[in-house]
Order: structure tokens, then C-alpha cells, then sequence
């Protein structure tokens, strides 16, 4: 293999480990993923630093409404980690380093 295939085989690498990164997150030894309940991410993490009501959200095939929360944990080596729930959800999961 060439160091040019090389070096872009190593980037998709790095490209589909940042993805999957979002999907997923490390509270200690525990583990949380998209479409963990809040009261699971709770034990898991603890209490997050804050918890902010984003508003409502109505379903796209039924009428109903649902809180949208953003919870912030952090900091952590520098990085905050802000989860969003939607209806009790979570729905994503997004870094970003501290100022």
C-alpha cells in the first residue's frame, strides 16, 4: 500500500469513529446511547450541571407535544457534553470544548 492510500485509508477511519462518536457517550465505566431514557442517562451520569426546557415539539403522526431539554455535563479534559432529550429521549448527543 502506497503512503498515500495509507494515509487515506487512516482519515475514513478517523471519519467513521468521529461519527459514531455522536451516537454514543462514556459516563465513567457506564455507557449511554441515543434513545436512552432520561431516568437511565440519570443513573448513569448523575446530575448533569444544568437542565434547560427548550420548549415543545408536536409528532410528526400524532398531535401530541413533548418537552425538548438540553442537559450540559462537563467539564470534562476541557469539553462540555450537551444532550438533548425529546420526550423523554435521547435524542442527540453534542461536544464542545469549553472557553
Amino acid at each position: 500500500m502506497t503512503h498515500r492510500k495509507w494515509l487515506a485509508a487512516m482519515a475514513l477511519i478517523f471519519v467513521a469513529g468521529q461519527a459514531s462518536a455522536s451516537d454514543t457517550l462514556r459516563c465513567g465505566s457506564q455507557l449511554i446511547s441515543l434513545g436512552d431514557r432520561a431516568s437511565e442517562v440519570l443513573n448513569k451520569c448523575g446530575e448533569p450541571v444544568s437542565r434547560d426546557v427548550l420548549g415543545y415539539k408536536r409528532s410528526a403522526n400524532r398531535r401530541e407535544e413533548f418537552q425538548v431539554e438540553e442537559w450540559t455535563y462537563g467539564p470534562n479534559n476541557g469539553m462540555y457534553q450537551y444532550l438533548r432529550f425529546e420526550g423523554n429521549r435521547l435524542k442527540q448527543i453534542n461536544s464542545k470544548r469549553g472557553n
